[in-house]
């Protein structure tokens, strides 16, 4: 079985909150600071996968280094994915947070308390 993982920025309060329901359910699992060891961009398209997700989809458009690369401009098409993989991989901070790797192999975007009833 594989290992629970979770990419914490632990500034971040959902970050946080997820953080929180792994530790309440005593889930053994491992942290990555992603803002300290950021996921490479064949990282980032493995998540994508196990997400079901585009890179748009995980991307903080409103942190400063989005505005400066423009993002919100981007095209949002199978042509333009790769620019926005290597955009979150040169820049974690645009990562969205936290996502929990589950035991059974999935990955979950944990922002709301659906995606943390997941965890419980």
């Amino acid at each position: 079985m594989a290992e629970v993982e979770i990419w914490h920025n632990p500034k971040c309060s959902k970050s946080r909150a997820a953080k929180s329901v792994l530790d309440d359910t005593g889930a053994e699992y491992t942290e990555r600071r992603y803002l300290d060891n950021p996921p490479s961009a064949a990282e980032i398209r493995d998540v994508l996968g196990k997400l079901g997700l585009e890179p748009w989809d995980i991307t903080r458009t409103a942190e400063a280094e989005a505005k400066e690369l423009g993002v919100s401009g981007w095209g949002r098409t199978a042509a333009d994915r790769n620019r926005w993989i290597e955009a979150l991989a040169a820049h974690p901070r645009l990562i969205q947070r936290p996502i929990v790797f589950t035991a059974d192999g999935r990955a979950i975007l944990a922002r709301d308390e659906d995606a943390l009833g997941e965890l419980r």
